[in-house]
């Protein structure tokens, strides 16, 4: 069973995909089979909503969430009230949401239900703790679209990539993209352990670190407003530190800096990243160094061959050649033998 014994060594794993429609539902299904089949205490959650019978882009059908007896879930009470299974309800949260309260449940006999779990991380990291609380051996989160949020450090111990033809069809631009996520995924992390408390304890603004590997507050509070900064970044340390999101303007304007060859990026993960490949590709090739505060686990990269569009690409030769592009194994869950 590819990579399920890998999943085990974390507490709480998230299933993200590249787009929508990338296989994130036959991935997550996978996985509880198998972890099923080992007696391994699971509880699943959402970020938004998953599972849904009909896609709500291309009306086309989807494949359901299966949990099976002994797995805990959280849902909300709209679609609790809508679940194809037997279960019993453990604990309603106080606060109310757009679909009602958000309801744990204990699933007493195996069926399908739709996800539709915490608006915010945060509420995540509550609902992690309190099932490892309980004794349960992994919480797997599964994401909505565009949410690699939930794939922070912060959030999941670890993260299955699902990428597919919906991505490109075009297997060359497909590797292209998906070798692009991987390689944020897999910035370094900074090796000194004392400055990685340090820049931890700030969740806004920008600093730069010194030779002594003292931290400085810029006095900037978003990358938004360096350009109106008259001072110099770098008079402190030629190490930067942005809190927050990191995008496309911001690399452009570290280009521009004469010292960019001695310049080291820092962000909080991967999923403070919101660059194009062009860019990150220009800055990198100039000689800066981007590294984060807490490097992503990634357990496995999953394909799905088929797009909503009606085409598919060859599985075989798409998990090869990602496989040997990535320099990890891909899989097509489908095509996993039981």
């Amino acid at each position: 069973m590819p990579f399920i014994a890998d999943l085990q060594k974390y507490k709480s794993l998230s299933i993200v995909g590249m787009d929508k429609n990338t296989g994130k539902t036959v991935c997550l299904n996978y996985v509880l089979g198998r972890l099923k089949d080992l007696g391994v205490k699971t509880a699943v959650t959402s970020i938004g909503i998953d599972g849904e019978r009909i896609d709500q882009v291309f009306g086309s059908h989807k494949p359901e969430i299966v949990l099976y007896e002994g797995m805990q879930f959280i849902t909300s009470e709209k679609h609790y009230n809508t679940r194809q299974l037997l279960s019993k309800v453990t604990a309603v949260d106080s606060e109310r949401t757009a679909l009602g309260r958000l309801i744990t449940a204990e699933v007493l006999c195996s069926g399908k239900v739709l996800l539709s779990g915490a608006g915010t991380t945060e509420k995540l990291r509550r609902q992690i703790e309190h099932f490892k609380a309980t004794g349960l051996d992994i919480t797997i989160i599964d994401g909505a679209l565009s949410r690699l949020s939930l794939a922070s450090p912060s959030v999941t111990d670890a993260m299955i990539l699902c990428t597919g033809a919906a991505v490109s069809p075009n297997l060359r631009q497909l590797i292209q993209k998906t070798r692009f996520t991987f390689e944020l995924i897999n910035l370094p992390e900074i090796a000194d352990k004392e400055l990685q408390t340090k820049l931890s304890a700030h969740s806004s603004g920008l600093w730069t670190v010194d030779n002594e590997g003292e931290v400085h507050n810029l006095e900037i509070p978003s990358v938004f407003l360096l350009e109106k900064s008259t001072q110099d970044i770098f008079r402190y340390g030629h190490t930067l530190y942005v809190s927050g999101a990191a995008s496309d303007k911001l690399l452009k304007y570290l280009s521009t800096k004469k010292n960019i060859a001695e310049q080291t990026l820092i962000v909080r993960d991967f999923t403070k990243l919101f660059v194009t490949p062009e860019v990150y590709a220009a800055y990198t090739k100039k000689g800066g160094r981007i590294k984060v505060l807490q490097q992503s686990k990634l357990v496995a990269v999953c394909l799905n061959p088929t797009s909503p569009h009606g085409y598919t690409i060859n599985s075989a030769e798409a998990c090869l050649r990602l496989s040997e592009a990535l320099g990890v194994p891909t899989w097509d869950v489908c095509k996993i033998k039981q």
